[in-house]
């Protein structure tokens, strides 16, 4: 009983592991980046992203540009730190290029 129990959990983790995806979406603002300047921030949401905590300002960071990309994703870090602290903490990666 045990060992079947073991072995379905086992199977459980790396079916969650393997069937993970990073989601991603791009704003462009204006004509879009006109260089090659990047500035990268963290998002902070918790309970699994139910609940901001602390969310960049893409304006902000494109300091004054008109024209500049916005690329937010859910990356593998994100997601390692998602699943360390088991959804407590979900944080999510913005990049804004100029």
């Amino acid at each position: 009983m045990i060992k079947k129990s073991m072995k379905l959990m086992t199977v459980a983790v790396v079916a969650s592991m393997l069937l993970t995806s990073c989601y991603s979406y791009t704003s462009v603002v204006g004509k879009g980046a006109q260089g090659n300047t990047q500035v990268t921030k963290w998002n902070h949401y918790l309970i699994n992203g139910l609940a901001p905590v602390g969310v960049s300002d893409s304006k902000q960071m494109a300091d004054g540009a008109e024209n500049y990309t916005v690329f937010t994703r859910y990356s593998f870090i994100n997601g390692l730190v998602s699943a360390l602290t088991f959804g407590i903490y979900s944080p999510t990666t913005t990049t804004v290029t100029r």
